[in-house]
């Protein structure tokens, strides 16, 4: 799908919508038509083992041509528009020789294996091509345009630079723009990550997909809607993606010189012997397919499969899901482990850390002021602060009471005749609020905290410090990577002191703040250039095309749907020790293939040998062809064991 318009992709989710069920359906076919195929085999296989081969043949030719049908057609169209052999084509080759030789069920079996494999390859795709889709509906389809003094609903994609728009308090800002009038505070964790919404006036800049908070504002547009920060995401993402690694291409190269090579072998050992060796033709061409049989892929690609869902298997038992075996392969290459910080590092929310209290106030009048004001705003930082007094104070009991709130400032309200003030520094009085509590505000700002301070008549009675607290999980992580080599990077979108505090707190190697999703993704090519194989592990919609660029990409269970279907590799309970695990999963899975791959070319090498010197039979060949495939699969399923 290309991503040439917003409306073109907003169109293709509305789609998607109305026909949701028929694209589950049609996705699910291919898998469908695999397991159905198996199931023949089964049946053949018994009457073909009862001496019924009136009732068997068919089975095994309905087998064929159920499970082999999409990889067949795969296979030839591939190789007409590429000009080039695949294993595809070779497989059926493989199949049919067998069965013209009288071996249906060997000739079956590969088909299935094949099938199988493609149908979750193909799954897989299409799912990761509706998610990208689907990020469009975060970005709104209208916009309030003011034209001389009159408002009026237009598509965004009818707006123009320099347009006037008006975005109401809760609602999603529509494109990239400046703010002509008005003051808010905005929820951009959407394109920086940033955990704390942040306070925009006139002059400021705000991105498309971003969520107005509590103040109208009106924005002059200064980019097209094919053009905004959100629009860059999707197509980032997308760039990504499409890129094929290293080992994709090798694997491509090798596939289509292994299918001539096997071919031309069978091809020349049809007629050469005959000639050369004075061998019969029904010799000849006996041990040409035997040839055809034996040097068919099926021990190669059962030394990948079943090692491959063995580790998924593993995995998903410990908090684990893997979206394929490249990517454990990755993982285990891994130089550098780039952090998001908002949501992977830290819980993602803000929470209250330290209160102050004067004794000039008694603290139950504090308590129940600061409870009564702050229960009436729907700001994250007075919903972190309420959830803290009434956790610790549960007696506290919140009254009703009018606010008077100055948005981006605070909250004042009188209450039992005494006027209260809650908010930042310049609401309650900057001076004064730097030296309260001998200048306590500056230990806290080095943390990287949020300071909200209370004041009754006209002095300030207390503070309330929040931040975005470190999972407790994130620092025996990080400490766990270092001693094994591995490099730990932070990059977020919070401000430089705030991400400096985290980072020493956690003690990464290096930090970079400030960063917007183009920022990370221009970090995460730079350290591949340095040190190789980099991999990411982010939650947001920000993260996402900065997961697609990694080698490996690692989302965070409860992380957003975008993240999560981009990313190769998910922590279903966002459990950052499980990091670890999934290194040393990867490794012993690469091993293991490894092990499987020179075992099973090797017993193909021996075969063949075998077979051209006239001493291995058809069956003798399907017991050592088929014997390897067994021990290799076997091997695979080690992986099943252990945490």
């Amino acid at each position: 799908m290309e991503l040439n318009s917003v409306g073109q992709i907003t169109n293709s989710v509305r789609s998607n919508k109305d026909s949701g069920i028929f694209v589950k359906w049609s996705e699910q076919i291919e898998l469908i038509n695999a397991i159905i195929s198996g199931i023949l085999i089964g049946f053949g296989w018994f009457f073909e083992s009862q001496g019924n081969d009136t009732v068997s043949i068919p089975l095994f030719i309905l087998a064929f041509v159920i499970g082999g049908y999409a990889k067949a057609k795969e296979g030839i169209v591939e190789t007409i528009a590429e000009k080039n052999l695949n294993v595809e084509l070779l497989m059926i080759f493989a199949a049919v020789g067998s069965a013209m030789i009288g071996y249906w069920t060997e000739g079956a079996i590969l088909i299935f294996i094949f099938a199988i494999s493609g149908a979750l390859e193909t799954y897989t795709m299409n799912k990761s091509q509706r998610e990208i889709s689907a990020l469009m509906s975060l970005q709104p389809e209208e916009a309030l345009l003011i034209e001389n003094g009159n408002e009026s609903r237009v598509h965004v994609s009818s707006l123009h630079i320099g347009d006037t728009i008006l975005v109401k308090p809760g609602e999603r800002i529509p494109t990239d723009g400046i703010i002509v009038t008005g003051k808010t505070n905005i929820d951009q964790s959407a394109i920086t990550g940033e955990s704390m919404p942040v306070e925009r006036e006139s002059n400021d800049e705000v991105f498309a997909g971003t969520v107005n908070g509590n103040g109208s504002i009106t924005v002059t547009v200064t980019k097209k809607s094919t053009e905004t920060m959100f629009q860059k995401i999707l197509d980032l993402v997308q760039s990504a993606q499409s890129e094929k690694s290293p080992s994709q291409q090798f694997i491509e190269k090798f596939e289509g010189t292994y299918v001539k090579t096997v071919l031309a072998l069978v091809a020349i050992m049809m007629v050469l012997p005959h000639f050369a060796l004075g061998w019969s033709w029904n010799e000849t061409i006996y041990r040409a397919l035997v040839l055809m049989v034996v040097a068919s892929p099926c021990a190669l690609v059962a030394s990948i499969m079943p090692a491959t869902l063995s580790a998924i298997s593993n995995g998903a038992r410990n908090g684990l899901l893997f979206k394929g075996g490249v990517h454990l392969e990755q993982l285990s290459k891994t130089k550098v482990v780039v952090f998001d910080k908002t949501g992977t590092l830290t819980k993602g929310e803000p929470t209250v850390t330290d209160i102050i209290v004067s004794d000039t106030v008694d603290a139950d009048s504090f308590y129940e002021a600061v409870l009564s004001i702050e229960n009436q705003s729907n700001h994250p930082l007075a919903k972190a602060i309420v959830a803290k007094i009434q956790r610790d104070y549960p007696k506290r009991i919140a009254n009703m009471t009018s606010v008077d709130e100055k948005s981006g400032f605070g909250v004042s309200a009188v209450l039992n005749d005494i006027n209260w003030k809650i908010g930042k520094a310049d609401f309650v009085g900057r001076r004064e609020a730097l030296v309260y509590e001998n200048k306590v505000s500056e230990k806290f700002a080095k943390e990287g905290k949020t300071i909200v301070y209370v004041v009754r008549e006209e002095q300030i009675v207390g503070l309330l410090a929040l931040k975005d607290v470190v999972r407790e999980e994130a620092k025996s992580a990080i400490y766990t990577l270092r001693q094994n080599g591995i490099k730990t990077i932070m990059l977020t979108g919070d401000s430089k002191s705030t991400a400096e505090a985290i980072a020493t707190e956690l003690q990464v190697d290096h930090f970079i703040g400030e960063c917007l999703p183009e920022d990370k993704v221009n970090e995460i090519k730079a350290l591949k250039e340095k040190y190789g194989n980099v991999t990411m592990i982010g939650d947001g919609i920000n993260d996402a095309p900065a997961l697609a660029t990694s080698d490996v990409g690692i989302a965070m269970g409860e992380g957003t749907d975008v993240a999560l279907e981009t990313a190769d590799i998910i922590l279903m309970k966002n459990e950052l020790s499980k990091l670890t695990k999934a290194v040393k999963l990867s490794k012993k899975m690469n091993r293991i293939v490894k092990q499987n791959i020179v075992f099973s070319m090797a017993v193909i090498a021996l075969l063949i040998c075998s077979n051209f010197i006239q001493v291995l039979d058809l069956p003798l060949g399907v017991i050592g062809h088929e014997g390897s495939t067994i021990l290799v699969i076997l091997n695979g399923l080690r992986l099943l064991r252990g945490n």
